[in-house]
């Protein structure tokens, strides 16, 4: 289930340049579809210039993090860890915990790459009922990427508290959980001292340049990554639009309209080129068709980019388009490789 580049590196969406450098055209003749980001960013608050001028203080960090246990529901007393981004926090988890890992799979591959790294055995597992008396960690994606899979919050909860008897841990990515409230795991953070929860910024608000991401998680857990992060792990220009974004009920709401607006336009996009999705979030839909590299590489002709897997040929994903227009194009496109 490896999805490699040929340096071995983890191969991701937003490739943009390595398929310019193979298809051709400006970036800005190309259509990226290859990552599972909002692409009708939040409108950005105005910034103190001074938080430009100066490193970012306590009170800044403190104020983000604040803003994020309001959004996520955290429990009182839990609040959310600002970092660089969830991919700084999956980097880091492996020297917060030992013993073998078992990921809910396939799913994100940089959590078996960064646990396979420093040394640990990782098994994949098709569901929970894979998750081994001796599995230490417990990794699952809610809801999954790339396929939208969703594990029910109670089922979780469970699997946490048997986790903790053992001391043992278990990971709960929420990167794209932001419009399904209702699944989110962060409300019960506290419950088990090995609940971790990670939740993303930028891929609901459409600002992933920020590189922000909230690890939501007991105290122990929260200060030994604070030790990891080093002083200033996150910028300040960061800390200060999600202390205000957050906090924004109209700005969040409005953000989530027109993902769900674009969302449904992408599927009415995949309807008419007779394509069937056999998962989706609110921000990305894959299908599962037998010509699925030959559409990819029809698509990168007509310079539009989507998400092929090595590991299950039969995949592509496609992320959301920014407007009408966009869902014309590919409409289009898709007719003529279909």
């Amino acid at each position: 289930m490896t999805d490699r580049t040929g340096n071995g590196a983890v191969e991701h969406g937003g490739g943009l340049t390595a398929a310019r450098a193979r298809y051709g055209g400006r970036e800005s003749d190309w259509l990226d579809l290859s990552t599972g980001i909002n692409p009708v960013a939040a409108v950005l608050p105005a910034i103190d210039p001074v938080v430009w001028r100066r490193l970012p203080d306590v009170e800044l960090f403190r104020g983000a993090g604040e803003a994020a246990a309001q959004r996520y529901g955290t429990p009182s007393g839990v609040v959310p860890l600002p970092v660089a981004g969830v991919q700084n926090a999956v980097q880091m988890l492996p020297a917060v915990m030992d013993g073998p890992v078992a990921v809910l799979s396939p799913t994100y591959e940089e959590y078996r790459h960064c646990f396979g790294r420093d040394g640990r055995r990782v098994d994949p597992i098709d569901d929970l009922d894979g998750v081994g008396r001796h599995h230490r960690v417990v990794v699952v994606v809610n809801p999954n990427n790339p396929d939208g899979r969703i594990v029910a919050p109670e089922e979780l909860l469970l699997l946490a508290d048997d986790l903790a008897a053992r001391g043992g841990y278990l990971i709960v990515d929420e990167a794209f959980a932001d419009t399904r409230p209702e699944i989110s795991v962060a409300p019960h953070a506290g419950r088990a001292p090995g609940l971790i929860v990670l939740r993303s910024f930028g891929k609901f608000f459409g600002l992933a340049g920020l590189r922000l991401g909230f690890v939501i998680a007991a105290a122990p857990v929260r200060q030994t990554l604070m030790r990891l992060q080093g002083p200033w792990p996150v910028s300040g220009p960061a800390l200060a639009v999600a202390r205000t974004l957050l906090a924004d009920e109209d700005a969040v709401r409005a953000v989530g309209e027109r993902i769900a607006e674009r969302r449904r336009a992408l599927t009415a996009v995949l309807d008419g080129a007779g394509l069937t999705i056999a998962g989706a979030t609110d921000l990305f839909a894959l299908i599962d068709h037998a010509r699925a590299e030959d559409v990819h590489a029809h698509l990168c002709r007509s310079h539009i980019l989507t998400r092929r897997f090595g590991y299950a040929p039969r995949w592509l994903r496609f992320g959301l388009c920014p407007d009408a227009a966009g869902d014309a194009r590919l409409l289009r496109a898709l007719a003529e490789a279909m």
